[in-house]
This record gives C-alpha cells, structure tokens and sequence, in this order.
C-alpha cells in the first residue's frame, strides 16, 4: 500500500520520479524532451495520445522504453486495410468440452502502440476507441475490464494520405495530445547513430511500478486550480470557436470549428499534471499554456483561406494564447 504523509509530500514523489524516469528514458531515447514530457503528462492524466511523425523516428522504442521505465506490459498493433475488431478485442472460440471460451486480444494490455491508426476502416477504428473511452471490451454480451493503468498511443504518418482512413473530428477529441514528432538535430542525430550502430543497447531501467502510477494519477486529480486559471482554460477554449462572442478577429478569420468542453478539461487537467512535474503544487495560467497546442491542435479546423494563405493551427493556438480578455 502506497502511503505518503500527505499530498505535498506525495507531490514532490512524483516530481523526483519524473526526473528519474527522464534520466532513464534517455539510455535508450536521444532528445525528444518535450515528447516524453507529454507523453508521461498523458499518463498520469489518464488520457490517450496521438502520435504524428513520418516513419524511422523510433516511435516504438520510444514508447516500449516508456513500458520498461514504468513497469507496463507493452503491445504494438500495426494498423491494416483488412485488420478486424476481433483481431484488437479478441473473440470467442470452441474449446475442445464443446464451450465457448474469450481468447484476449493485444489490447489486453497496459500501454496499447496503435500504429497508423489510419490505416485500418472506421468499423475497426471504433473498435479501439470504444475501449478507450470505457476501459472495457464487450463481446457476445458480456464485458470484460481492461487493466489499469491503460493507455493508447496511435499513431499516423503526415507525408502518405493514399490508402487511409482519416479519424473523425468526434474521435480525434478523444485523445488529449496530439504530439508532432520532429526529426533529431544534427548532433542528435549523431549520436543516435552511434549508438544504434555499435555493441552498446541503452535499456531504460524500472522506476514505477502499476499501483504507484496509479496513485499519482488520483493525485493529479486532486491538485487544487484557482478559479482565474479555470476561467482562463475556457475562455480559451471559447476563443476557438467562430460562433462565440469571445472569438477574437483571428478565429473568424481563419477557423471554421472550434474545441469542444473536453478541450477545457483537458487544458486544466495538463496544467495540474504540468505543474507537478515542475515542483509546483498548483497550476497556473503558464502551466494552461504549456500544454494549450498539444490539446487544441487537433480539435480545430481551418478554413480554406487560413490554407491558401499558410496559416497553420499552431499559429492560430499561438495568437490566442498571448490575447488576454
């Protein structure tokens, strides 16, 4: 049983256990700082991510470093045109008394790689995002609970568009994150290099296990926000949308949709998150800010001038946050 003395002092264990779980992720992982940041606020948020990079920038090992650090059972499911739900879910068999019998599927697992989720039809897509919504899986009836804690990370390539099947706006907000993956820096890239290609393996070693990452996620809950940062994450939400009466001229201009409430909730949630892995004990206004593109930049949609004269979401998410209302 985890216990700490009181919730500061819990506060300050997750703190120390994110700068070790950095330490460790980086045996194995070259740069990508402010990717493992999200991806581990993502976690203790008890949220979902989507992964956006072209291929070769070790999207895997990235996440199976972070089953390793974390004590997770990992599964990668690659993504197909002819995948089925059965073959995420599983499904029940004959056994040879004549009885039905559930053989699990992958997504029976604590960190779920959906890579290119865009690959596979919409039917299997829902298969997938069901179990993130209600960790748990139904079949022929009856339903069966996934293991907490559980995360998914989907992935898709931005360059290749032909033979896909994009998520809808309705299940891209599902996810918390969208994380765009760039490639390494030069020296990175140097050192990656040498590394991959020689004797030495970095492996990331074990800091938390399942029931303290857990805990920590009870504890993100339970951070105390001031109404002012509250007030903020949903004004900027509000401003996202060209309907509202605190849209500001940019989002008329440019958008043709806005974020929904889950988009407020997740803003503050990240800032609760944020803030602790910055030895904070509240979030404010800067921790809202910190995690605002991530969370908004695949919940708004761009109008065809905001195309045509470059203007990218990110850009959008920018200007807004530096308008104070």
């Amino acid at each position: 049983m985890i216990k700490y003395e009181n919730d500061v002092q819990a506060a300050d264990a997750l703190n120390a256990a994110y700068h070790k779980l950095k330490a460790e992720i980086s045996k194995a992982i070259i740069g990508q700082d402010e990717v493992v940041r999200l991806l581990l606020t993502t976690i203790f948020c008890q949220g979902h991510c989507l992964l956006v990079g072209v291929p070769g920038l070790a999207k895997t090992l990235l996440i199976h470093t972070i089953a390793d650090a974390l004590d997770l059972n990992f599964n990668r499911i690659q993504f197909t045109p002819d995948l089925m739900p059965s073959d995420i879910l599983g499904a029940e068999t004959l056994d040879k008394e004549r009885n039905f019998k559930f053989i699990k599927g992958p997504i029976f697992a604590n960190i779920i790689l959906a890579d290119e989720i865009n690959r596979t039809p919409p039917k299997t897509q829902a298969a997938l995002l069901e179990s993130m919504q209600e960790y748990a899986v139904t079949i022929a009836g009856k339903k069966y609970d996934l293991e907490k804690p559980f995360f998914v990370l989907a992935t898709q390539n931005p360059i290749e568009q032909e033979g896909t099947y994009p998520l809808p706006e309705a299940q891209l907000d599902r996810f918390m994150f969208m994380v765009k993956l760039d490639y390494p820096s030069y020296s990175q890239e140097v050192d990656i290099v040498k590394m991959t290609t020689s004797e030495f393996s970095g492996k990331a070693g074990n800091v938390l296990h399942g029931d303290e990452i857990k805990y920590f996620q009870n504890l993100v809950r339970k951070v105390p926000v001031s109404d002012n940062v509250v007030e903020y994450a949903v004004k900027l939400t509000h401003m996202t949308r060209p309907d509202s009466d605190q849209a500001p001229s940019i989002t008329k201009e440019y958008l043709d949709w806005g974020a929904g409430p889950r988009a407020s909730q997740f803003l503050i949630m990240g800032a609760k998150c944020n803030a602790l892995l910055n030895g904070k004990y509240s979030p404010d206004i800067e921790d809202v800010e910190a995690v605002s593109i991530p969370v908004l930049r695949h919940r708004l949609v761009r109008n065809f001038k905001a195309e045509a004269e470059g203007v990218t979401i990110d850009q959008i998410i920018d200007e807004l946050t530096k308008t104070r209302l």
